[in-house]
């Protein structure tokens, strides 16, 4: 592990100086790049909660930022039309200005630096920084056990089944959800997978009988899908199944969720005969889990 770590810091003390980011003059703009970061995320406007919740900057910290960058002419703050709790941040022609040089200056430096490749040694490096940003991504979600009836459980629920509603033939009735007090205390769990406090998957595990339990509706939000995530919180569910001594997990899936079968079966799971009379089923699974 601490040869990973060194190889990983490495990287960044080198990405970091070849890019500028060490520089007050980010870019050979007359502002630091924690600056330029800000106005590039304001786009088309937005709120100061939001800017802080999305950059994971402390409110003081970025509260100075603002007021620099209004007192440059490069920012107007407001406050919302509908909440005055809320203060709105949006970009001044200047601003719009500065964000367009920003872009083009970026643009020539990952241009030169790219220069330098051949084509495959290009497309190797490209290959290489979107596999790097899928495990980075990965690596920062974390996976949280939550109450059954929680708002973030109900609110993945929601959502999970507008998504396979969409996907089923037949749609989908919202009766067949798990009920909170299946997925909570002795009877089972749910969890809830978290990206920068936003929730973006769930899974959650009911006792079936003694020792065996069953997993239901593991999803993961479009946006943070083919990271790995499923796998992730399939993971988490059966840790939970094999800490309460159930050594058996079950589960059943649709026909037309082709990729979760995939997953399934590449993580051990076998198909078995029907168990139940579920009316999405198509196919049945079962793994026996090993402590």
């Amino acid at each position: 592990m601490s040869e990973r770590v060194a190889a990983f810091r490495r990287f960044n003390r080198y990405f970091t100086r070849r890019i500028g980011a060490l520089d007050d003059h980010y870019l050979g703009q007359n502002r630091p790049l924690g600056e330029a970061r800000l106005l590039f995320e304001i786009g088309d406007g937005a709120s100061l909660r939001e800017l802080r919740a999305r950059l994971g900057l402390d409110a003081g910290y970025l509260s100075r930022m603002a007021k620099a960058l209004e007192a440059q002419g490069m920012i107007r703050l407001s406050v919302h039309p509908a909440d005055n709790r809320l203060r709105m941040i949006e970009l001044t022609p200047a601003g719009r200005e500065e964000v367009r040089e920003q872009n083009r200056r970026a643009d020539a430096l990952v241009a030169g630096l790219l220069d330098g490749l051949t084509t495959d040694q290009r497309d190797r490096l490209t290959e290489a920084l979107a596999t790097t940003e899928r495990l980075l991504r990965l690596a920062g979600i974390t996976v949280e056990r939550v109450d059954g009836a929680s708002p973030d459980a109900r609110a993945m629920l929601d959502a999970y089944a507008a998504d396979i509603d969409e996907r089923f033939p037949e749609g989908f009735d919202r009766s067949d959800l798990v009920r909170p007090q299946e997925v909570s205390g002795e009877r089972g769990a749910f969890f809830v997978a978290y990206e920068e406090g936003a929730p973006v998957g769930c899974g959650g595990l009911r006792r079936l009988e003694p020792g065996v339990g069953e997993i239901k509706h593991v999803w993961v939000h479009p946006d943070a899908r083919r990271l790995g995530l499923a796998r992730r919180i399939l993971g988490e569910l059966e840790a939970e199944a094999l800490g309460r001594d159930w050594t058996v997990v079950r589960l059943d899936t649709h026909a037309v969720l082709t990729e979760a079968q995939a997953m399934y079966r590449a993580t051990g799971y076998r198909g078995i005969d029907r168990y139940s009379d579920h009316a999405y089923a198509g196919h049945w699974f079962e793994k026996r889990l090993d402590a």
